[in-house]
């Protein structure tokens, strides 16, 4: 497991199975809804990424089964996926932290700026 950021489709992937068990389908739409329908996540990307996130041991399979005659294939998180999740998100939440500790500096220093020159 590499200690690098991590990409936002990754992150709302890892996000969605947080409280259960999906299957591709509900993940997809999950990661839109995380994002405010930013994140579009493609079959092919999605399935790509579960591939690696099992090669990481982040995700592994809870089952299949078959609805309406298609297969549904389940994920899950792994502790280890949990353990990442929770990291990228502190780290994140630090970040955001940080620029708005920054805005507010910025937001200050106009205000003193225009009471000096008034």
């Amino acid at each position: 497991m590499t200690r690098h950021e991590m990409r936002e489709p990754t992150f709302l992937v890892l996000a969605a199975l947080a409280d259960g068990r999906k299957h591709g389908y509900a993940l997809i739409a999950e990661a839109a809804e995380l994002s405010d329908g930013r994140v579009q996540l493609k079959v092919g990307t999605l399935y790509a990424a579960l591939d690696r996130l099992g090669e990481q041991g982040l995700v592994e399979g809870a089952g299949d089964e078959v609805v309406g005659g298609r297969l549904r294939r389940y994920y899950r998180l792994t502790d280890a996926g949990a353990t990442r999740l929770e990291v990228e998100a502190a780290r994140l939440a630090a970040n955001a932290a940080s620029a708005q500790a920054k805005l507010r500096s910025r937001t200050a220093a106009a205000i003193s700026s225009k009471a000096a020159t008034a």
